[in-house]
């Protein structure tokens, strides 16, 4: 029998692209995102295939997600596989400028959410001695660059978060791995810029950015892995984008 994946932020993006390529490899999925609509239509596309359940959630709205949770079927559990994918960048803005709310959310979005669900689902792989847990982060969790400060942060807390999960589950065999994307082009920008499509469009102009499906691939291949093997973290970038030099303020004379 096939593991049970259940992946946030699925209805579109990296968690879209997840979704379709373990269901193409027969894999029950549980499926998690705000947007119901794209979540169902998702869902009617890869049903042929696989059984799929969808949880209509937010996951900043952490009674309402853990009651989702509580409602996945028995025939979906356990989850074998917890890809925790929902996150966001809000804003570009240096700190001093920046809109509390858009703080907010991210932190919300990209930690306590995350927080919420392997909480969750934890206890049941270590019961079961069996589970591979599959954070995103991003390059900005080691990288700063002006502007991406609690985005940075948030992405930071969930490198750090899964080197304490490692910890506390040796001696079990439950993996937990960690991908740092870089520039990836999927409506990651358009939702950082508010639904401005120019500003988002020039973020990828005239390079070759990651795809969505290239993450899959990743997650996939993480997750295939023989089960004695843990990948810890994953860095991975688009031979279009590289590190910067350190950046140096000029007195004027």
């Amino acid at each position: 029998m096939s593991n049970t994946v259940l992946i946030t932020g699925a209805s579109s993006g990296f968690g879209e692209a997840c979704a379709r390529l373990y269901a193409s490899k027969g894999h029950p999925l549980v499926l998690l995102a705000r947007r119901g609509d794209r979540l169902q239509q998702l869902s009617d596309e890869l049903s042929p295939l696989v059984n799929v359940h969808i949880l209509v959630a937010d996951v900043t709205k952490t009674e309402a997600l853990l009651e989702a949770l509580q409602s996945i079927p028995d025939a979906f559990l356990p989850v074998n596989i917890l890809i925790n994918n929902a996150g966001l960048a809000l804003g570009l803005d240096k700190a001093q400028d920046a809109e509390w709310q858009d703080w907010q959310i991210m932190v919300d979005t990209n930690i306590t959410g995350l927080l919420a669900i392997t909480h969750h689902l934890l206890p049941a792989m270590v019961a079961s001695n069996s589970g591979h847990v599959i954070n995103i982060a991003s390059t900005a969790a080691s990288w700063p660059y002006p502007g991406g400060n609690t985005y940075g942060a948030s992405k930071a807390f969930v490198q750090q978060f899964s080197r304490g999960l490692r910890a506390d589950l040796l001696g079990t065999r439950v993996r937990v791995s960690t991908l740092s994307p870089g520039m990836a082009e999927t409506d990651f920008s358009k939702v950082r810029f508010h639904g401005d499509e120019s500003k988002a469009a020039a973020v990828y102009a005239n390079a070759k950015a990651l795809s969505a499906e290239d993450i899959a691939d990743i997650v996939y291949w993480i997750t295939s892995v023989p089960p004695h093997v843990n990948v810890n973290e994953l860095e991975v970038m688009p031979v279009d984008q590289a590190w910067g030099p350190l950046a140096v303020h000029r007195h004027s004379s």
